[in-house]
């Protein structure tokens, strides 16, 4: 059977992007940023207020690796609009099922960025300064699919929204504040039910071009970056989050490539073209490569929490 082209995929994959965003639409909850915020913690900032107080780096409660994922996830959160662009140019234009979905995704994901800003900005956990000096790079830099056809971007949002997810809900935990735990597992639910969206359009995929499917699903996960690997120092700030173990190897492969492996049934596949079956192979020698290289990186991880804790005693 030959392979799909994207418009021909799109338009049989519209019915069930349709039931998918119903769905949502069902489940999401309504919540307001506003309402996660202790106000009453905040203080005026100078130049224009008499009263106002500087910035000083003893004010944050957050630790210093807590601090940086912070960061990370708002400056990440930040790059909507490249976001928007590249699924509205995904899915394409018009009316239909895809765009109300992807002005819906949009919708909410902007809920993120203003909750994170007004909670470090009120609570002073960080540099408003240089956290805006940040947004502006950030957002000057952008963001692109590097030229992902419509399966392949939807394989990636589906590993991204887990991704996302569980960064976001080790953040909180690991923040020991109760208010930044209760707003990073508030946009955890948002992304669970993103990812969900996307998981479940892409096993409609496999109903229609299982082939292709297979071949997306193997990119994306030997090709896999956040969406925040653009940002300025953002492979030193990464190293920290996952010393730390809110992000690393062995949660990426444990807790995200695996679970929407396992779901899609990519090894259990039937009939595909050889092509496709090259690429499960590659996937598969991929796999077993990224599950030792998690393997050694926990191992090196234990051993410097051991010397750092020798050094405290």
């Amino acid at each position: 059977m030959p392979r799909l082209t994207d418009k021909e995929l799109l338009v049989e994959l519209e019915p069930t992007a349709e039931k998918l965003l119903n769905r949502h639409e069902k489940l999401a909850q309504e919540w307001f940023p506003h309402e996660y915020i202790p106000w009453s913690e905040g203080r005026n900032y100078p130049k224009f207020f008499e009263d106002g107080e500087p910035w000083t780096p003893d004010q944050p409660r957050l630790t210093g690796v807590a601090q940086i994922a912070f960061e990370v996830n708002l400056l990440t959160e930040d790059n909507l609009p490249s976001y928007h662009r590249e699924i509205y140019d995904m899915f394409g234009a018009g009316d239909g099922a895809w765009i109300n979905w992807t002005h819906r995704w949009t919708a909410e994901e902007a809920r993120h960025s203003i909750v994170l800003r007004d909670y470090l900005t009120v609570t002073r956990n960080i540099d408003p300064v240089l956290l805006e000096q940040q947004r502006m790079d950030a957002m000057e830099t952008g963001y692109n699919k590097d030229d992902k056809d419509a399966l392949r971007g939807i394989a990636y949002v589906s590993f991204q929204e887990l991704a996302t997810r569980i960064s976001h809900r080790n953040t909180g935990r690991y923040s020991e504040d109760p208010v930044a735990d209760r707003i990073m597992a508030r946009i955890s639910a948002d992304e669970n039910l993103h990812m969900v969206f996307y998981r479940d359009i892409m096993k409609a995929a496999l109903e229609i071009d299982p082939s292709r499917v297979v071949d997306a699903v193997t990119h994306e996960v030997m090709n896999f970056q956040m969406p925040g690997a653009g940002l300025t120092n953002f492979q030193r700030k990464a190293v920290q989050i996952a010393k730390a173990g809110i992000y690393n190897l062995r949660v990426h492969h444990d807790d995200v490539v695996w679970p929407l492996l396992r779901y899609w049934g990519i090894f259990e596949l039937e009939g595909l073209d050889d092509e496709a079956e090259k690429s499960r192979q590659r996937l598969a020698e991929f796999l077993t490569q990224l599950d030792a290289q998690a393997t050694r990186f926990e191992e090196k991880r234990a051993r410097l929490l051991a010397r750092e804790a020798e050094r405290r005693e």
